[in-house]
């Protein structure tokens, strides 16, 4: 027979205290440390459009692409291309401008005039989601047009290097992609 009685004696209200606090301890403790140390998935991702991006000092510019329409295995020298691309100036009080576009795929021409002002937009191209009305986004937004008039071929798949010169922020240079014209029956 055994000389110890090993059993603790229970009453039922210091057993329902006890399972009560170790349930708030276990529900604390998973709450707190499900998302501890762990990198949200949506924390690197890149925005869905076809083209690039690049910052230079307060001067943003967002979905730069070629938009050309290819037919055969390349576009051809001689060939006119659209450059689109979207430029955000983030100054609040710092008026900048598009000075010049080069790139080593040909001449670059800006029509329009290429002001960015503060806090502003200036949409280079036709964007497939723009307004049909620049007026409808706001004042400080402006729309140039900018073509390149191809010295050598180009195919979709590789970036070209397109610089952009701005007059206050500097320049960048952007490797750009070509993306196929959207549908205008939208």
């Amino acid at each position: 027979m055994n000389r110890f009685d090993y059993r603790v004696p229970r009453s039922g209200r210091s057993a329902k205290l006890a399972g009560l606090a170790a349930s708030a301890v276990i529900g604390a403790v998973a709450l707190s440390g499900c998302g501890a140390g762990q990198l949200s998935q949506t924390a690197m991702q890149q925005s869905a459009v076809d083209g690039n991006q690049a910052v230079v000092k307060n001067v943003a510019l967002r979905n730069v692409r070629i938009q050309a329409l290819q037919t055969s295995d390349y576009l051809h020298p001689g060939d006119t291309v659209d450059l689109v691309l979207v430029a955000v100036n983030q100054s609040p009080d710092i008026t900048d401008k598009l000075v010049g576009i080069t790139t080593d795929i040909g001449k670059v021409t800006v029509t329009g005039d290429p002001t960015l002002h503060p806090s502003g937009v200036l949409f280079v191209g036709t964007q497939g989601d723009q307004p049909k009305k620049v007026d409808d986004i706001g004042e400080n937004a402006d729309t140039v047009k900018a073509t390149i008039a191809l010295s050598k071929p180009i195919t979709n798949g590789p970036n070209y290097d397109v610089t952009f010169n701005f007059e206050k922020a500097g320049s960048v240079s952007v490797p750009v992609p070509i993306s196929a014209p959207e549908p205008s029956n939208r």
